[in-house]
């Protein structure tokens, strides 16, 4: 039995991933359980959100449930990958047949590494889960959220960071989500410019460049455990940027260019959005002046956002 009303709408923070390590193989065999594949790494929620509308209207019996999909007014529909799956993943469960709509709208841009498939995919099938009233617990929200990404290949630990809230360690890889959240003061910035995409998928499909990130998100994990603050979080990022040789490979070379003259300013530090052709900067209020200074220098091929550490819930729902 569908819910009272039958428009719903869901908010899920974007997220930043400062570095990860890709885990999908156990002892040198291939993990195949997706709920077992992740990452390690660390990342931050911010105050840029992901809004998910979703909204149906009744089929006649015998007719299968479908639906149709937006990204910010555009029609994707099967091209949605991540929010088709969790669709076809759940409508089994939907008792009477129904069209849904899915309209994703984001504040930060897809695809250049502010978690927005992620986003996506938690308020879809959290979304589903109030408007059908499905009765999934959060935990299987989660996981049907964490495994379509996995699927997909547009994500690994995203869903479990927006699901740990703020600043956090995610200590091991797959779902049930396992982290540490770490303090950050009430007083710092995240200034963000983006050049523009990089495909999550095209990344996680690279043996060469996925066993670099292997090797570089361990060692960045290893320092951030021996000393666990925001200040270290940024500085083992960066590193974990440089011994990656991430910017080599996909040939940033804008990218290296920003952080290089970022690297110069009095900040607590810069680094790579993950993965994404951004860069992210912590600073304490009063210093943004001179990082935005030097942003808007890459105008008009830069696009520039003044953001927070989102501490609060994840999820947030608005009846319509």
């Amino acid at each position: 039995m569908a819910n009272t009303t039958n428009k719903i709408t869901v908010e899920v923070p974007h997220r930043i991933s400062g570095f990860f390590e890709i885990v999908d193989k156990k002892n040198g065999n291939k993990i195949n359980n997706p709920e077992q594949i992740g990452s390690r790494g660390a990342g931050f929620n911010v105050s840029g959100k992901g809004r998910t509308d979703l909204s149906f209207e009744n089929l006649e019996k015998g007719k299968e449930s479908c639906c149709t999909i937006y990204i910010n007014e555009e029609k994707f529909d099967k091209k949605a990958e991540t929010t088709c799956f969790i669709f076809d993943y759940v409508k089994k469960l939907i008792k009477d047949p129904v069209k849904v709509k899915i309209e994703h709208f984001f504040d930060l841009p897809v695809g250049c590494g502010y978690g927005a498939s992620g986003s996506g995919a938690l308020g879809t099938i959290f979304g589903l889960n109030k408007l059908f009233n499905l009765n999934l617990d959060d935990s299987e929200n989660g996981k049907i959220a964490h495994i379509a990404e996995v699927v997909k290949k547009t994500g690994l630990g995203t869903v479990c960071g927006q699901l740990g809230r703020g600043l956090c360690i995610l200590k091991e890889p797959g779902y049930p989500c396992t982290y540490e959240r770490l303090k950050s003061p009430n007083d710092l910035l995240v200034i963000c410019g983006s050049f523009g995409t990089i495909q999550t998928k095209s990344i996680l499909s690279d043996a060469s460049l996925s066993s670099k990130i292997k090797r570089a998100g361990k060692i960045a994990l290893n320092k951030l455990t021996l000393e666990p603050n925001y200040r270290n979080f940024i500085k083992v990022s960066f590193q974990f940027v440089e011994e990656s040789e991430i910017l080599n490979i996909l040939h940033l070379d804008r990218t290296r260019e920003l952080l290089n003259d970022l690297h110069k300013l009095d900040i607590i530090g810069a680094s790579m959005n993950q993965l994404g052709r951004s860069v992210y900067v912590f600073c304490k209020k009063g210093k943004e002046n001179e990082v935005l200074e030097v942003l808007n220098t890459y105008k008009p091929e830069i696009l520039i956002f003044k953001l927070t550490i989102n501490n609060k819930n994840t999820i947030s729902f608005k009846n319509n």
